[in-house]
């Protein structure tokens, strides 16, 4: 069944027999937000149509951000839009992003483990949080068995929702952040991409 089978949380916790809780895990990690971004933002907020879709909503709202901070993290790292992710006959489909491990073979290779699963909803959370979490189960499966916590993020563009997987536990952040307190959701987002980082390098041997 593909990701977007799932149509709310409570059918993919009970599906799949994950644990739900709910729990403040997010440390602020301090990010810096240039000048140019932020006026390139309130630009695109104020004149132009960013969030009447889905797609709208990833390209100008999400994915600026997510690669805002990935540029610290790109010797590491690789954003994919779109990519297949399959992993059995009910768990598959095609994220609106995947954070993964840069393979040591180039950035063409789609290399494991995958550390964050990224959706995009017009408002309808708890269906967002229904295909996430499948989408990070799946991921979970496919990283050959690694004890990764995987983390999931569903957003509407303003309101980001954070929440992570590990083996079978499901901890959603009880605070949800805004674009519009933009030093905070920065921090947030590079919390989660620092603490990927931190994983990969405790599991995951360097290339020779």
């Amino acid at each position: 069944m593909a990701f977007s089978q799932y149509k709310s949380l409570g059918e993919t916790v009970q599906e799949f027999q994950i644990t739900y809780t709910e729990a403040d895990f997010i440390s602020e990690v301090p990010f810096s937000v240039s000048d140019y971004f932020r006026e390139d933002l309130s630009l695109m907020m104020r004149e132009a149509v960013v969030d009447n879709s889905e797609a709208a909503i990833c390209e100008n709202l999400v994915y600026p951000i997510l690669k805002e901070v990935w540029k610290n993290y790109r010797q590491k790292f690789l954003i994919w839009s779109q990519k297949s992710l399959n992993c059995s006959a009910d768990l598959s489909g095609f994220p609106e992003y995947i954070l993964a491990r840069r393979s040591p073979l180039g950035k063409v290779v789609f290399d494991k483990p995958y550390f964050v699963l990224v959706e995009a909803k017009l408002d309808d959370f708890d269906a967002g949080w229904g295909q996430c979490l499948a989408e990070m189960i799946a991921a979970e499966r496919l990283n050959d068995g690694l004890d990764i916590t995987v983390f999931g993020i569903v957003s509407n563009g303003d309101v980001w929702q954070f929440g992570k997987l590990n083996k079978t536990t499901f901890t959603q952040n009880s605070t949800f952040y805004t674009i519009q307190e933009l030093d905070r959701l920065f921090a947030v987002v590079n919390y989660v991409f620092r603490q990927c980082e931190i994983q990969l390098d405790a599991r995951v041997p360097a290339p020779a």
